[in-house]
């Protein structure tokens, strides 16, 4: 359900979204709302996404998560309501692209712990989603596309 992984640069991204934690039963609806609230938001203040919206996960989820979800900007924005500025940070991450539907992505997200295992990185408690694929628009979940990206640091030697 994954390509290949492999380890890139990314460059920084500034992001505009709202941060919660979530039980996992309600994610879908928290990112619904999210995104609504998000664009509305950015259009408050005449600044339209740059790119595809995101989820972000801080830690390991459990029966809930900490997640940020929104969109990229090409600027600041101001806080407004429960949204804020954030950013998708620059530095090393190891990428996967998913294809599929969300409640297989564990599959994806084992094959990136692997590669990084192999390549000697480990990976760091931050990752984050980006939906290149709208439900809406694709009703058969098993076109999805979710890119997984993985924040990553050498692991230490022996």
């Amino acid at each position: 359900m994954s390509e290949d992984v492999r380890i890139v640069d990314h460059a920084v991204e500034l992001t505009a979204g709202v941060r919660r934690r979530v039980p996992m039963s309600e994610l879908t609806d928290f990112f619904a709302a999210a995104f609504t609230e998000t664009a509305r938001a950015l259009a408050e203040q005449g600044v339209a996404p740059i790119g595809p919206p995101f989820g972000k996960y801080y830690g390991v989820p459990d029966t809930a998560v900490d997640v940020e979800a929104g969109f990229p900007v090409a600027g600041t924005v101001r806080p407004l309501g429960n949204v804020s500025p954030g950013v998708l940070p620059a530095g090393p991450v190891a990428e996967a692209m998913h294809v599929g539907p969300y409640d297989t992505m564990d599959q994806t997200y084992a094959a990136v712990q692997r590669h990084c295992a192999a390549v000697g990185m480990t990976p760091g408690p931050v990752s984050w989603e980006q939906y290149l694929s709208d439900p809406e628009a694709e009703p058969d979940p098993t076109r999805w596309r979710t890119l997984i990206r993985w924040p990553v640091v050498e692991s230490a030697a022996g």
